[in-house]
């Protein structure tokens, strides 16, 4: 049994993003909010459900699972591998973004329901050792949660460093697969849970059509490249600093290469003033990109 990456956010939204399979999904949200009893989640309807993307318009797309409840709370699920610097500001404009975007007049203000953001990161974003961190608005005295509308919820991959052996909980179980399901050749013995169950059947590689590995594959390699590619531009221009970041960013490379960094630097959030620092492309140049 083979199985393919969650972190590969093409795999991430199939597993997670399936009308047929919303139990996944429902578990998942389920351990991550801690969930249970008369608080748990029962339904959801997911708002963009996977289907096959075409590949030629792939790399300027970000795929995440957007979901609604029975009690009209909007969940947004996202896998992000790389580390942009405007990465907390692009999650805090999604997120409101899908709050507002609930009405279209102010007189409606009361139908506003609770949009919670949940970041499945691939790198630190927080000096902490949890692996689960959850951000909520409270008063700074009494420490209430008065205003409840906006949570944030981030999993950062690196802090989660538990062997099956040590899985304590349901939510170890997801981050496990998470994180190791593509290092697997069978389901771990720990997974006794139906939804956790579907969702490695869910990642067998020997269940998915050609179109759809065709898909995921190239989703890999663009991953691959883009993140050689900011490392490279990182080493070879922000290295030196900004003073010689334009001429230095890659310069070795060809015009073509440039541009293609700079598509791929617009995808995951970078300013074109930062990106003109690192390729020696004109803002025009840049924004003609996006």
């Amino acid at each position: 049994m083979k199985f393919v990456n969650p972190r590969n956010d093409v795999a991430f939204k199939k597993i997670f993003g399936s009308e047929e399979k919303s139990e996944i999904l429902i578990a998942f949200l389920n351990a991550v909010l801690d969930l249970s009893g008369e608080r748990a989640i029962r339904t959801v309807r997911i708002l963009n459900p996977y289907q096959t993307p075409k590949i030629e318009t792939l790399k300027m797309t970000i795929l995440d699972v957007e979901a609604i409840d029975n009690r009209g709370v909007t969940f947004i699920v996202e896998m992000q591998i790389e580390h942009v610097a405007s990465a907390r500001k692009r999650f805090t404009y999604y997120t409101a973004k899908a709050y507002s975007s609930q009405i279209e007049r102010g007189e409606d203000y009361p139908r506003l329901n609770q949009v919670i953001f949940i970041g499945i990161l691939d790198f630190n974003l927080f000096e902490n050792d949890h692996y689960l961190s959850r951000h909520q608005i409270l008063d700074t005295v009494t420490h209430r949660q008065e205003l409840q509308d906006l949570e944030f919820n981030f999993i950062e991959l690196p802090k989660f460093n538990k062997g099956s052996d040590e899985i304590n909980t349901v939510l170890d179980k997801w981050i496990y697969f998470i994180k190791y399901a593509d290092d697997l050749e069978v389901v771990p013995a720990h997974v006794d849970e139906p939804a956790l169950q579907s969702a490695y059947q869910a990642a067998n590689r020997f269940g998915w059509s050609k179109e759809d590995l065709a898909v995921y594959e190239y989703r890999g390699i663009k991953i691959q490249d883009a993140g050689g590619a900011l490392e490279y531009a990182e080493q070879k221009g922000w290295q030196r600093g900004w003073q010689g970041g334009r001429q230095s960013g890659l310069q070795e490379g060809s015009q073509n290469q440039a541009l293609e960094t700079a598509r791929r630097m617009l995808a995951r959030g970078y300013r074109p003033a930062e990106i003109a620092e690192v390729t020696g492309l004109s803002l025009e140049q840049i924004e003609k990109q996006g």
